[in-house]
């Protein structure tokens, strides 16, 4: 879900023309192949994706083409004109190096270019091989030089720690269109106490590190970045998410819809959409993802971010959380013609290292790992919000707290509204006054959310 939908007529994209290994036109290939012959010197920019495939090396398919860079994967199919159509979007690359300059940008946008040859992966292997294949095949005399030459400036780039096990291409395919973006249903481990870790400490992805780690969020200007974009939440958005967080010790999950306005630069968070599933139930989850999708086009949103809970621990991003929300923001990034940002948001209801009895609430983006480190995890920054005061409690809000409070009625990790907080301090009144700090202007809500409280009452 944290896409779109393809474009109705496949846009071509050409990018990395500042690369020597940029496709031919189809009349330059030909008068090449023709001048030339396989009894001359092929010049290193003429092996291109068509002289490939004329000749045998590689054949036209879905998803066999790949790219990994700094964590990320893309794959790609190969077209019979040579060209290369990214399965995310369905967008045209005319070469390698388009897609490849293209694909890092989205993790990287100051990547200056794409070394397409060296990223792209045919079936597991790199291009360049095969580019090295079809000189020993037709050119055994040529220098070996003319098919990597060039090649090898970000091969540290482009690959994952020795010795892990590679997903084939068309797994990653399958995956990435059945899946619907899953943010949501990944089953994670009961909460604990856990002390979060500065991101300095962490060095290196470590297989054996626990994806649960909390990590410390760094500021923009801590890594000498400033913030690509303005934020503004609306407290209705606020109250119904903590509402949801607050119903279960399990952790729970929901989307965000608003809208992106690329002159301001600004996100606006306008709705909160819960997630009305459990966490491991992934045949659920399609039904319920395919309903918050209508609800969103319904509304006129656009998918903006999404949210979850750490019941009991402190409101930080996991090493999970951080590795899943560089991939919300690349999908939601690689959706569009241009930048936009994917908001996640982390909500603590019942830490009790928390100031008083409201839940902390934190905003948090990724920052990619710099190129020359790019086996390290991504940097989570907190992001500056500006919270805006509804006028009033909508008629959906109020509905979709009734549902919740249906949905989780039965469920065996429901909150027990009449335990005690504190000494003084029941968790219905914890609840009722971490949502007071998310009231709308109209001071009549309390009455209305009353009807919400006598629900939670009933169930004890």
């Amino acid at each position: 879900m944290m896409g779109s939908e393809p474009p109705s007529s496949p846009q071509v994209v050409e990018e990395g023309g500042d690369e020597e290994d940029e496709e031919l036109s189809g009349g330059e290939d030909a008068e090449l192949r023709t001048s030339a012959g396989r009894g001359s010197v092929l010049t290193r920019r003429g092996i291109t994706l068509r002289v490939l495939l004329k000749d045998g090396l590689v054949e036209p398919g879905d998803g066999v083409l790949s790219i990994h860079y700094l964590g990320k994967n893309f794959v790609g199919d190969l077209l019979t004109d040579g060209k290369i159509r990214w399965v995310e979007t369905g967008q045209i690359f005319n070469s390698p190096s388009a897609w490849a300059t293209h694909c890092k940008r989205l993790v990287n946008p100051a990547k200056k270019s794409g070394c397409g040859w060296a990223s792209v992966r045919y079936r597991g292997e790199k291009l360049v091989q095969y580019k090295t294949s079809w000189l020993r095949k037709y050119q055994p005399t040529a220098d070996m030089s003319l098919a990597s030459e060039g090649e090898e400036d970000e091969m540290g780039d482009d690959e994952e720690e020795e010795g892990k096990t590679a997903v084939p291409a068309e797994e990653k395919n399958r995956k990435s269109k059945t899946e619907l973006h899953d943010i949501t249903l990944v089953q994670r481990r009961g909460d604990r106490e856990r002390m979060p870790v500065r991101y300095c400490t962490l060095g290196t992805r470590d297989v054996a590190r626990d994806p649960h780690t909390l990590v410390e969020l760094s500021a923009f200007s801590a890594i000498n970045r400033f913030q690509p974009f303005n934020v503004a939440v609306s407290s209705n958005v606020l109250l119904l998410m903590d509402f949801h967080c607050h119903l279960t010790t399990s952790e729970v999950v929901g989307y965000l819809g608003g809208r992106w306005d690329t002159t301001t630069q600004l996100l606006t968070v306008l709705r909160a959409f819960p997630c009305r599933t459990r966490l491991a139930d992934r045949e659920a989850a399609p039904a319920v993802e395919e309903e918050i999708c209508q609800n969103l086009f319904m509304r006129g949103l656009s998918l903006v971010g999404w949210y979850h809970s750490h019941p009991r621990g402190p409101a930080l991003p996991s090493l999970q959380d951080i590795d899943s929300q560089m991939d919300h923001q690349l999908r939601l990034q690689g959706s569009s013609n241009g930048f936009q940002p994917c908001l996640g948001i982390i909500c603590g209801p019942y830490y009790h290292g928390n100031q008083g009895v409201a839940s902390t609430i934190t905003p948090f983006w990724v920052v990619p790992p710099p190129e020359q480190r790019p086996n390290d995890y991504g940097i989570p920054v907190a992001v500056e919000v500006t919270y805006v005061q509804d006028n009033f409690l909508t008629t959906d809000v109020l509905n979709e707290m009734m549902l919740l409070v249906e949905f989780y009625r039965a469920a065996p990790d429901l909150v027990n509204f009449s335990q005690m907080w504190s000494p003084d301090t029941s968790i219905l009144d914890k609840i009722k006054a971490s949502l007071s700090g998310h009231a709308p202007k109209d001071q009549a809500y309390s009455q209305i959310l009353e009807h919400v409280y006598n629900q939670l009452r009933s169930i004890q």
